[in-house]
């Protein structure tokens, strides 16, 4: 599926491929330190599809506790997380931030992983009372 998407300020966007059923919501303490909440949804690209149309990331490497390196771009803006990707330069799939894609409704998360991490208040997260607006 074509995907397309931009950070909030729009400074950054861009456009691939993605296929939804790919989608995967990780716990991980690594992701939920770096969006700063409980978890983060992303959908792999389709290797060598993913294509800037504005601006240039700002770029994080983030080493992982086995050593392995990945490539984090967000906005040098407003800060929005865009993507992760390996480190080298061959065409390569990238983790494209869910939150960030104007076709978000269609990528609902197909499996969760380091669930070892999940916040145990996740589970009933459909429970917590809501409003449709914000204060």
């Amino acid at each position: 599926m074509k995907i397309d998407g931009k950070c909030h300020c729009g400074f950054i966007a861009f456009e691939a491929e993605a296929d939804p059923a790919r989608t995967t919501l990780c716990n991980c303490t690594d992701c939920q330190a770096l969006t700063g909440t409980a978890f983060r949804v992303t959908v792999p690209t389709e290797a060598g599809s993913f294509r800037l149309l504005a601006g240039e990331p700002s770029i994080y490497v983030k080493t992982a506790d086995s050593g392995a390196q990945r490539r984090h771009g967000f906005c040098p803006r407003c800060g929005t997380p865009i993507y992760a990707t390996s480190t080298g330069e061959d065409p390569k799939a990238y983790g494209v931030r869910v939150g960030t894609l104007s076709q978000r409704d269609d990528f609902a998360p197909t499996r969760q992983i380091w669930t070892r991490s999940r916040q145990p208040w996740v589970n009933a997260i459909a429970d917590v009372p809501g409003v449709e607006r914000g204060a």
